[in-house]
């Protein structure tokens, strides 16, 4: 198994997501690997939880990314947050990320989970994605 591309998969997604214009459209520049302290905006996207799963064969390392992002919106109603969901699906679906490390052979949408969260107020809407990867060192 290797863990070895975890962070570059991360760093792609992250910069693949901020230079959207479908997203940067709804929520602007408001995608987080780790949310600020302070003020937040009202919408913004999360970078979440990720189990990885050994993938490697006699060709070479690999794994199985199940990776979370999760969009939060204190707008009323669910509409915000869908629209913003499908924006990062509608990116990341089958892209074409080059990976600092290693090669990614691909990224599917899974699942999503929407639901309020938190206050009555606040709504959240996990999607999950999974990316398989290949280490080329």
């Amino acid at each position: 198994m290797s863990y070895a591309m975890a962070e570059a998969l991360q760093g792609a997604i992250y910069t693949h997501l901020q230079g959207d214009a479908a997203v940067a459209a709804l929520i602007g520049d408001a995608v987080y690997d780790e949310v600020p302290p302070g003020d937040l905006p009202g919408t913004y996207v999360s970078l979440g939880t990720e189990t990885v799963l050994d993938r490697s064969d006699k060709s070479g390392a690999g794994a199985e990314h199940r990776l979370t992002i999760s969009v939060i919106s204190e707008a009323a109603g669910f509409a915000v947050s869908k629209a913003v969901a499908v924006a990062i699906s509608d990116a990341l679906e089958g892209a074409d990320l080059t990976l600092a490390r290693g090669r990614l052979v691909f990224l599917k949408f899974d699942r999503a989970t929407a639901r309020r969260a938190g206050s009555a107020n606040t709504r959240r809407i996990d999607l999950r994605f999974r990316a398989r990867v290949e280490d080329n060192v």
